[in-house]
């Protein structure tokens, strides 16, 4: 008896899937239709590129204020972190000692100069003298001498007084730029050498954002402008730039690339560039991460595929294209780019090909399809007509796509899923209410015809109304 109860189930089962195979081929002649799917016509154009890179934000003046002389750091006259204008004063250094050097300087240009005129004298004697005849013209050219060694020690006076007045000028630290301040480096007190570092003031506006294109991408996009597909980029500073935040928010200024690097960094491949933008509210910080957008290129005659549309195989890339007695046939492609969601081929696809982007899945090279022109696509960004995947549909069903190439592309996949699929679960599953009240709709919904006839999917009854008279029976 134990033997009788196991036998049922399997004899039920294997009914149930006997009665889902064998009407579905029977309805076809015993050969299967080819699969639905839903093609493209390739129509070259212009495209407007984008692209886009992780950048880094830098101040385009970095300068680091130094102590010109050494001494007691007496006062610092700013606040840090404040924004300054250029010769604003900064720290002032003990000057007493180079006050007293400027003194001496003076000293000493007034001594040369003393001397300077008593040689003077003395020449003018000389050389009447020897006019005279009353001296000889030896005294004349040792008096000359003298004269000319008293102005250069003038000179050298002088050039000593101009040190000296320097020196004094730089105990008195003012900004050699305008910019923000960091923090000071050394406090009130403190003695100071020649050299030492006492604060940096970082220009901001503009401001630089540094980033790296990889070299394959460098050299991809010099092949497009030398083959003058590539449009606006033979000169740099012809693109606009735009700034994007980590949150999404978009900057409010658009800038230039200023800069690009003629050597590949070897550590890590890339080709560093620099841009430069407007920054008056100092929205944009050095260290800053963003990601940066290059606007103002397009494409011309560009070919564009849905990433759906694209296969690999062992021979690299390819799509499939429908020919005119729509047979499916494989093209292989080399890609350029994604942009948007779409790829960007650098060949093998031309104007008027028929490539198929929906139902790719059930395509065998070769072999009949029954094509579908897709539409433009609706808010959802899909084809109008693309076909309904079946992830919820029995999978025996899916097996039977004859009824798909007659189906409305609109019918959505509630329509043409047979509700009678949920018998095949549990007796307590296929009572379940929602699942009778679809039951009762799907014929009115799957008017325009479900992939296989309602007539040829099982609903269990049978099965379940065998087994119920077994378990009754012992």
């Amino acid at each position: 008896m134990s033997g009788s109860r196991a036998f049922l189930p399997i004899a039920a089962l294997t009914g149930l899937l006997l009665a889902v195979v064998v009407p579905a081929h029977a309805q076809g002649g015993g050969e299967t239709p080819p699969p639905a799917v839903t093609v493209m016509t390739i129509q070259s154009r212009t495209l407007p590129v984008t692209y886009e890179y992780a950048g880094r934000v830098a101040a385009s003046r970095e300068v680091e204020v130094r102590a010109r002389v050494g001494g007691i750091l007496l006062e610092r006259d700013f606040e840090e972190g404040a924004r300054i204008a250029q010769g604003t004063l900064l720290f002032r250094i003990d000057s007493a000692p180079y006050e007293a050097q400027v003194a001496l300087a003076r000293a000493e240009v007034m001594q040369a100069e003393a001397q300077r005129g008593q040689a003077q004298r003395s020449e003018e004697r000389a050389r009447t003298l020897a006019q005279s005849g009353a001296s000889s013209r030896a005294a004349l050219d040792d008096a000359v001498s003298a004269r000319e060694l008293a102005e250069a020690q003038v000179a050298a006076a002088e050039a000593q007084l101009r040190t000296a007045t320097l020196s004094l000028g730089y105990a008195t630290v003012e900004a050699p730029v305008s910019g923000i301040t960091s923090l000071e480096q050394v406090p009130e007190g403190s003695l100071l050498s020649t050299g030492d570092l006492l604060t940096r003031i970082s220009q901001l506006d503009p401001i630089y954002v540094n980033f790296s294109a990889a070299d394959r991408e460098a050299a991809s996009i010099r092949d497009l402008i030398d083959s003058g597909r590539l449009q606006g980029g033979a000169n740099p500073s012809d693109l606009k730039v735009t700034i994007a935040f980590g949150d999404g928010a978009t900057y409010d200024q658009t800038g230039t690339i200023d800069f690009t690097s003629t050597s590949i960094d070897s550590q890590t491949g890339t080709i560093l560039s620099r841009a430069v933008l407007p920054n008056p509210d100092d929205k944009l910080l050095p260290g800053q991460f963003v990601r940066l957008q290059l606007e103002g290129l397009s494409v011309e005659n560009a070919v564009t595929v849905p990433t759906e549309a694209l296969m690999q195989g062992p021979q690299g890339t390819f799509v499939y294209t429908v020919n005119a007695e729509n047979i499916a046939e494989v093209r292989p492609v080399r890609v350029d780019r994604e942009l948007n969601g779409s790829l960007l081929l650098a060949d093998g696809l031309s104007d008027g090909d028929r490539v198929i982007i929906e139902g790719v899945v059930k395509v065998r090279p070769n072999a009949p399809v029954a094509p579908h022109e897709a539409e433009e696509a609706p808010a959802g960004g899909q084809p109008a007509n693309a076909v309904p995947p079946a992830a919820d549909a029995p999978a025996d069903a899916s097996t039977a796509p004859a009824g798909e190439a007659d189906a409305a592309p609109a019918t959505p996949p509630a329509a043409v899923t047979p509700p009678e699929a949920a018998g095949d679960g549990p007796p307590a599953e296929a009572s379940n209410a929602p699942a009778t009240g679809d039951a009762e709709t799907a014929p009115t919904k799957a008017a325009a015809g479900p992939p296989v006839p309602l007539t040829a999917l099982p609903d269990g009854q049978a099965a379940r109304d065998e087994q119920s008279g077994a378990e009754a029976g012992q």
